[in-house]
């Protein structure tokens, strides 16, 4: 899965990707990461199994161009960044809280950030319905216009100035829509960046966000200079660090949750002596859906999944125990692969 960062000048949006980067940084400035999600069931199984390799799931981030204040218009955005963030699973948005300069008006730089989502995505529209409509004035074409219709919907609710994340359509239509890559529709997360002055009034600065927020925006706090030297300590140090800040959970910690949120993640996992794995999927997706998440070619030749719940295996002492309990199961195509599930793939030749 894949994060953009994305937020104005001198907003804490480098600072706060640095906290995130922390030790996973390779040393070259690199403006990504790819961050490992600790998972507790992955530990204990690699103990049981020993594997050669033992892999979790990961979260790629990437920090982008600044978006500056008073020119928020589609065409400021640079194309690199534009293409960075359409690509994005979800974005990350840095909203700041203190004095630099400028008042901290965190609500107005999410309502302009958005709005600059909006343009981009009227440009997009318009662009590809003047095509649509000189194709179907010469030969209309069913699909065509179909897909006319569903854009001309998107306009409008675009200069209505609504993001599409808050249009409703069909399953279909929205299956449709994806290949655009729309910005304004893609689930949104805000970290709020702050001082060290105001450490003791993160989590009210973002109570008070979130009411002013859309409902759907997700909302966390964090003083981003903090982070970033605690993500640069020893583990042991770190514990001390945190206490006297008060500081209950890092930053990376809540982010990684806050993504899993945001984009209805769970995780299945794979076992055995060659690797103990973590694979993240959307919640609700089937068994052929996640074997396809292992390689396309499973999911082709899909069979059967064996499958048991992690919970049950380490309750009663693996495979054996869970067959003997009538808990191991062979599970279809249809399958609604639960988090935490362990999974072995049955697929033909």
């Amino acid at each position: 899965m894949f994060i953009s960062i994305i937020g104005t000048p001198q907003s804490g949006k480098t600072t706060l990707f640095n906290a995130l980067k922390g030790s996973a940084g390779n040393g070259n400035g690199s403006p990504s990461v790819r961050i490992e999600v600790p998972d507790g069931r992955i530990d204990a199984l690699a103990k049981i199994f020993t594997p050669r390799k033992t892999t979790y799931s990961r979260l790629d981030v990437a920090d982008t161009a600044a978006i500056r204040e008073g020119e928020l218009k589609a065409e400021t955005l640079d194309a690199k960044s534009l293409q960075q963030i359409r690509q994005s699973d979800a974005v990350l948005l840095v909203l700041r809280h203190f004095d630099n300069g400028h008042a901290a008006d965190p609500a107005g730089d999410f309502r302009r950030i958005q709005g600059e989502f909006i343009l981009a995505d009227m440009v997009q529209t318009e662009g590809r319905l003047e095509r649509l409509r000189k194709q179907n004035a010469l030969k209309p074409q069913p699909a065509l216009q179909q897909e006319q219709a569903l854009l001309e919907q998107c306009l409008a609710h675009l200069e209505a100035g609504s993001p599409l994340a808050t249009l409703a359509l069909s399953s279909e239509g929205d299956k449709k829509i994806r290949g655009f890559l729309f910005l304004s529709r893609k689930p949104m997360m805000a970290v709020v960046s702050c001082v060290e002055e105001q450490i003791s009034e993160v989590e009210t600065i973002a109570s008070q966000l979130r009411e002013r927020l859309p409902r759907h925006i997700p909302v966390v706090a964090a003083c981003g200079q903090l982070e970033a030297e605690l993500a640069a300590m020893a583990p042991e140090e770190q514990s001390a660090f945190m206490a006297g800040y008060g500081i209950s959970e890092s930053l990376r910690g809540r982010i990684i949750r806050l993504a899993y949120d945001t984009l209805g993640l769970i995780s299945f996992l794979t076992v055995g002596e060659d690797e103990c794995r973590a694979w993240p999927i959307r919640r609700g997706m089937s068994a052929q859906e996640a074997a396809a998440t292992i390689h396309t070619e499973l999911a082709r030749t899909f069979i059967r999944a064996e499958t048991v719940s992690y919970d049950d295996f380490m309750r009663l002492g693996g495979f054996a125990g869970c067959k003997k309990a009538g808990l191991w199961r062979l599970e279809g195509k249809s399958y609604i692969v639960q988090d935490g599930d362990i999974l072995s793939i049955r697929a033909g030749g």
